[in-house]
Formats: structure tokens, C-alpha cells, sequence
């Protein structure tokens, strides 16, 4: 990356001046250029800084995909401000778990999204619990503002080396974690990896991941951003319509998470849909026939975490592999160290990772050796190809989405009256892998009317997708006395 652009900022007036008129976001109807981008987040970051932000606040984003997020995330990454994106899955629990540890001092959100009610949910939180929060803006910006002048000068003041964002993933005890990243880091991050992927300025990106996952902020909007080239993505609910957005905008290079696609793949008018000019990226069921793997497993996988700032092993190449290469999920991103311990655990370093978790230390996020350790379990060859294994412990991954068995057991618990619950993940051909759930109980229950119950608690990824009770006295037992989770996860054969 070139020295002048280590920040959000540098990179969006560059763009705003260089290629104004260049669509940067193609969302359903919605249409942002890089001059349209520089002038609204100009104009909120003013808003902004008139309510008291700065280098440093901690600024939520609750907002779909779309240009509300963009514009917000752009606003307060160039006045310095910590970006802290909200899932929109969120339910009233999580999303007061999240605002309370971020330490938000301004929350920008959407009042209502696909029957979540937000604005509700905010006022329903005892506010003696978010002391810092100071202005809450619902589909809104702030009345008054400050000249440019002092703009500049705040955008002036920002450096690489101050934090960007902090994006939550999940704990494999299910407690929040808070993951900072600067500027430089990530930026230099896609840079490199658009080198890899070959994603230019001529290119339209199709994504479906959402922007408050890393692999949306980063592997989406931060590499457009970062490449000038125009991503494209859709909320629509009806298959077809994000059909016909496709066949309207011709996106040239697509990346995501399949099971997320797999609704436009069934749908009915897909074999007649020109769909040929996206001819890169990896979600094979919507591509050209020419293109789609006759063997997905035979081309390059890639893996991603929130730590490391999105993808971390991948490949340039998209052509079938042979078959002793089978399932390679490529190799480490640039800039990336990497070692397997004796348990073949994944370990990581270099100057793209996080700083740490927040509110964490740095000797609580790495080890002593600036090792951080992923928690996935790898094997390599001899051409140092990479080969995902599973997750060290029981972390469930669900579409490409980390799910704590942990934090699904315990909401059983408190919505069964106390019923002993074990969650664990299932082999799944759309979402890699199903949250399941056995209770130990000979008692009847109403399998729909817990996971209704369940729902109001977790977000719909973490709420098992079949719950099945087996008698106590049944549940299979290793010599040690804890649960055999294998055997138990044989009743979901039956």
C-alpha cells in the first residue's frame, strides 16, 4: 500500500477525487459513488465531532448491508473515531451484552430491520448499564455540526496505528470478544489479499457476507474500498430479485459463504439467468457453468477469522487441483508466520493481526512468542498446502459463523426450567455444519415451542436446527465419565 494511504480516510478522498463518479456500493436500489461517499460521511463526521467524537470514541454501526452502513463506518473511521459494528441477528440480550462491554459513546442505528425491533430494544436497556453512551441516533444525524475546517484538522490528526474497529466474534465460552484492529493493518491486509485474488479497479465485487463479520467489513468493504472497485450486494428476501440485480450489474469476482447463496441456486429461473460475467471467486452455485467446479472440493478453500482480520489461507489459483490436493485450503496470506504445534493447532503472526481483544491485554490475546493461537486444527503437505481439520474443542461452525455450544446450553437451561442440554455440530451439505441439541429427559416436550422460546435469547444461527430427547440412563458415557459426544450424535442418524 502506498505510504499516503494508510488510513480509511486518505483512501476515500483519493478515490473522491481520482474516480468521483464510480459507483463504490450497488445494493439493491441503493447507489453510493466515491464522491457521494466523500461528501455524506464528510457531512456526518461533522455531526459527529458537534456531539463531542474524536479520536478514539467508540462509535456502534447498527445497520444492514447498504449505504447507511457505509457511510457511517466512512464518518467515523475518518475522524478517528473505533468503528464497532452490531449484528443485525442480534436479540435484545445479545445486543445489550455487546453495548455493554464495547463502551459505545454514540450508536448509529436502523430503527427496524426483518422484524427486529431496535429502537425498542435500546430503550428497553437499563441505561445505569451503558454510562458511556451518550447519543443514540435512529435513522437520523445529528442537528447541528462543525465547520470543515476542523475537520480536516481531525482528519489530518489520524494515523495507521490508531484503531479502525473493533468486531466481535465468538468466545469458546460464549463471552463477548472484542477484537481491535488499526487502520494500517487491515487496510494493508486486503490490499495483499486483492493482489492474491486479482480483485482491481475495473472489477465488480458480488458479497454476500455481512459487513459486521470481518469477512464482510474487510474481505468486502474495506478491499473495494481499497481497490476503488464497486461492490454489490442485496437484502432482498426474494431470491429473484437479487437475481435480477445480478444479471442487471454484471459483478465480475464473488466471494462469501455458499450456504448463504444456496436459496438463489434452487430457485426456479436460475438456469435461465445470464449469470456469465462472473467468472472468479468462490461461490460456485451461481456461476457460469463454464466456471463451476465440477468438484468444489477440488479447487482452494479459504479460511478466514476475525483475528487475523478476515481470509488467512488461500489461493490465487482457481483451477481444479489434482486429487492428492484435495480439500486444500490454499496457503497463508502475505505477511502472515505460521506454525503447527504437536496437537496441530494453527498458530499465527505479523503485522495484519489484531493489536489484541478489547479489554484484554496483550498477554492474554498471544502467547509469549506473539503466537496467537486460532484454535482450528490444520495438517500441511509437503508442498506446504494447508488442510482444514476442525475446531480444537467443540466450537460448531454454522455457514461459515462460529456457534458456542456453551451459550446454546445455557439458554436451554433457562427457558426448559433447568433441563441438562448438549449442543453440538452435525454434518450439514449447505451450512458445513447444523447446531443440534440432545436434552437428557424422559419427560415430553414441545421440540417447536422450545425453539421458539430459544429464539427470543440467540440469534437464529444458534438455534439448533433439530432437538431430540433422549433418557438420561441412555446417555453414552466415555470411560472417564463425561459425555461421549460422538456416540451421542449418532441419534441424529436414526
Amino acid at each position: 500500500m502506498a505510504a499516503e494511504s494508510h488510513t480509511v480516510g486518505e483512501i476515500l478522498r483519493r478515490h473522491a477525487v481520482s474516480r468521483g463518479a464510480h459507483p463504490l456500493l450497488v445494493c439493491d436500489a441503493d447507489r453510493l459513488s466515491y464522491s457521494d461517499a466523500d461528501h455524506r460521511s464528510a457531512r456526518l463526521a461533522r455531526g459527529l465531532v458537534a456531539l463531542g467524537a474524536g479520536k478514539g470514541t467508540h462509535v456502534g454501526v447498527l445497520y444492514p448491508n447498504g449505504a447507511e452502513f457505509v457511510v457511517a463506518m466512512l464518518a467515523a473511521a475518518r475522524i478517528g473515531a473505533v468503528v464497532i459494528p452490531f449484528t443485525t441477528f442480534a436479540t435484545a440480550t445479545e445486543l445489550r451484552r455487546q453495548l455493554v462491554h464495547s463502551d459505545i459513546a454514540i450508536l448509529l442505528a436502523t430503527a427496524f430491520y426483518r422484524g427486529n425491533d431496535f429502537r425498542a430494544r435500546v430503550a428497553d436497556i437499563d441505561k445505569t448499564a451503558l454510562p458511556l453512551l451518550r447519543h443514540v441516533l435512529i435513522d437520523t444525524e445529528p442537528a447541528e455540526s462543525v465547520d470543515e475546517a476542523l475537520l480536516d484538522a481531525m482528519e489530518s490528526d489520524v494515523d495507521g496505528s490508531d484503531p479502525l474497529a473493533i468486531i466481535y466474534t465468538s468466545g469458546s465460552t460464549g463471552a463477548p470478544k472484542g477484537v481491535v484492529h488499526t487502520h494500517a493493518a487491515l487496510l494493508g491486509h486486503q490490499e495483499n489479499l486483492n493482489a492474491v485474488r486479482g480483485l482491481t479497479a475495473d472489477d465488480r465485487l458480488f458479497c454476500n457476507s455481512p459487513f459486521f463479520w470481518v469477512g464482510g467489513f474487510a474481505f468486502g468493504l474495506l478491499a473495494t474500498l481499497v481497490a476503488g472497485s464497486t461492490l454489490v450486494c442485496s437484502n432482498a428476501i426474494d431470491a429473484g430479485e437479487t437475481l435480477d440485480l445480478l444479471e442487471a450489474e454484471r459483478p465480475t469476482v464473488t466471494n462469501g459463504f455458499v450456504a448463504g447463496i444456496a436459496h438463489l441456486a434452487r430457485h426456479p429461473s436460475i438456469g435461465t439467468r445470464d449469470l456469465s460475467s462472473m467468472r472468479r471467486g468462490n461461490l460456485y452455485p451461481i456461476m457460469a457453468p463454464d466456471v463451476r467446479p465440477a468438484d468444489p472440493e477440488l479447487r482452494h478453500n479459504m479460511l478466514g477469522l476475525t483475528e487475523a482480520g478476515g481470509v488467512v489461507l488461500l489461493s490465487g489459483d482457481e483451477t481444479d487441483q489434482p486429487e492428492h490436493r484435495r480439500g486444500s485450503f490454499g496457503r497463508p496470506a502475505p505477511g502472515f508466520e505460521t506454525a503447527v504445534d504437536e496437537q496441530g493447532e494453527l498458530c499465527i503472526r505479523g503485522p495484519y493481526l489484531m493489536q489484541r481483544y478489547y479489554k484484554r491485554s496483550r498477554e492474554e490475546s498471544f502467547d509469549a512468542d506473539g503466537w496467537f493461537h486460532t484454535g482450528d486444527l490444520v495438517r500441511t503437505d509437503a508442498d506446504r498446502f494447508f488442510y482444514f481439520i476442525g475446531r480444537r474443542g467443540s466450537m460448531i461452525k454454522t455457514a461459515g459463523v462460529n456457534v458456542s455450544p456453551a451459550e446454546v446450553e445455557t439458554a436451554i437451561v433457562r427457558v426448559s426450567g433447568g433441563a441438562t442440554a448438549y449442543v453440538f455440530g452435525i454434518p450439514d451439505s449447505e451450512r458445513g455444519q447444523a447446531v443440534v441439541a440432545v436434552i437428557a429427559t424422559e419427560d415430553p416436550f414441545d421440540e417447536s415451542a422450545l425453539r421458539h422460546e430459544l429464539k427470543r435469547d440467540l440469534s437464529a444461527y444458534k438455534v439448533p436446527k433439530r432437538i431430540v430427547a433422549v433418557a438420561p440412563s441412555r446417555i453414552p458415557l466415555l470411560s472417564s465419565g463425561k459425555v461421549d459426544m460422538n456416540r451421542l450424535a449418532a441419534v441424529f442418524d436414526a
